[in-house]
């Protein structure tokens, strides 16, 4: 049965499913618009979450939603470049981000995900979302193919809550796409990922101190990340797909972690002195896409539509994106009185060519036969073209210029439909397409 007293009766114009990023991103700017939200958060934060490092591109929305002052004012470690690291141990020349383009949108934040998520949900608070933590959606209310609302578990009983339009910020958990069956992963990137929290850890100095790391493994069967956070902990994790990383190796994925450390000699000089401070953690099966993006009264932002593979921190720079575009959009719908999928996300078509441009450079970074070093020594004026992708700059449409060139060094995947997101939108190729459920 619904729960009466803690029953909604549709005084709602939007419910935002999720308080991570994306949610905390659209909630606030919808808040913003002066629009009634209700936010419904599963956890009660601060709560762990992988995903620390930010991309330059996140600036202007941190702006808009006035945490710019928030961050600086935080311990956060800054972040000025990322650098790669080969299977011989060959470092690559940092790409600084303040050396394309000198001003302070150029240098972003390594971030601790339990500190920072929470101080996004409490910047919605204070724009005047009604956010509540420790509720539990179950499913999205449908009447025919409109969404009406949510049900939700408060306290062991089941509650109502209708809205205008129903947003879907559940990241990696899905809620929409898997309730409507529309989830699909990516078979040529079916990686996974075992990774833990190390103090002491050997950073380098200055400019650097900050830089996440991308180390390649000695036998190049996967790669590390490398980043610092604050209190001299740092973020350290190995990808690789599930058949190397898991199979064969018993049941302690700390055993495997710690012997792909030792197997890594540019990642192992740097823990010589380091002491492991958390758990393990493991994740698989990390990349994947939504068949649609938005529909009659409901929308996908974040990780809930759809995750590309880490390798460069892209997840929370798209969270913000869509949870910023998402609001506007919305906004506009909800003051036309006009709910449908296009009119809940124009911007869908810019947003998945984006998604498709960073897509098109993981699968070069997965391509064993290419290197990134080479190619900028053959083309040294495209470096800047690849700086661009890496603070995240990708929704313009000479952004993918530099792909005219790549695609005679490696083999790059063609774009398809994807519905719901504006006309003639696409995005990166599924591979077999199976669902998961």
């Amino acid at each position: 049965m619904v729960s009466k007293d803690v029953a909604s009766n549709g005084a709602f114009d939007c419910i935002v499913i999720g308080g991570g990023p994306a949610g905390a991103t659209c909630a606030t700017l919808l808040a913003k618009h002066g629009r009634r939200v209700l936010l419904l958060e599963a956890a009660t934060f601060p709560r762990h979450h992988i995903g620390e490092s930010l991309m330059p591109h996140t600036y202007w929305t941190f702006k808009r939603l006035g945490m710019l002052e928030k961050l600086n004012a935080s311990h956060f470690p800054r972040k000025e470049s990322v650098q790669f690291i080969s299977p011989s141990g060959q470092e690559s020349q940092p790409f600084y981000f303040w050396d394309r383009d000198p001003n302070e949108w150029s240098i972003t934040w390594q971030v601790r995900r339990d500190e920072f998520d929470r101080m996004m949900l409490d910047n919605a608070r204070e724009a005047g979302v009604e956010v509540r933590e420790g509720v539990r959606v179950r499913e999205v209310l449908f009447e025919g193919e409109h969404a009406l609302g949510v049900t939700a578990l408060i306290d062991g009983q089941i509650a109502e809550f209708r809205g205008r339009v129903t947003i879907d910020a559940t990241g990696t958990a899905g809620l929409l796409s898997r309730q409507l069956n529309m989830r699909f992963g990516d078979a040529k990137l079916k990686n996974g990922a075992i990774y833990a929290y190390y103090q002491n850890a050997q950073r380098d100095e200055g400019r650097n101190a900050g830089a996440t790391l991308v180390i390649h493994t000695q036998n190049n069967n996967g790669w590390f990340w490398f980043i610092p956070l604050p209190d001299e902990i740092t973020s350290i994790g190995v990808v690789a797909p599930p058949n190397y990383l898991f199979t064969g190796r018993g049941d302690n994925p700390l055993k495997t972690l710690e012997k792909e450390i030792a197997g890594t000699p540019a990642l192992a000089r740097r823990l010589v002195n380091a002491t492991r401070v958390s758990g393990h953690y493991v994740i698989s099966d990390f990349t994947y896409r939504s068949k649609r993006l938005a529909g009659d009264g409901w929308i996908m932002i974040g990780d809930a539509f759809c995750f590309l593979d880490p390798i460069y921190s892209t997840g929370l720079m798209f969270a913000l994106t869509s949870g910023e575009w998402a609001a506007d959009s919305i906004h506009e719908a909800l003051a036309a009185d006009d709910l449908s999928p296009g009119r809940l996300a124009p911007w869908g078509a810019r947003y998945v060519d984006g998604v498709h441009r960073l897509r098109q450079l993981v699968y070069t970074f997965y391509d064993k036969t290419f290197s990134f070093a080479a190619f900028i020594r053959k083309h040294p004026e495209y470096r800047d073209a690849v700086t661009r992708l890496l603070i995240g700059d990708v929704f313009h449409e000479d952004a993918g210029e530099v792909f005219h060139v790549l695609k005679d060094w490696t083999k790059l995947p063609e774009p398809i439909e994807v519905e719901g997101a504006g006309e003639n939108s696409k995005l990166i190729p599924i591979g077999s397409a199976q669902a998961v459920m």
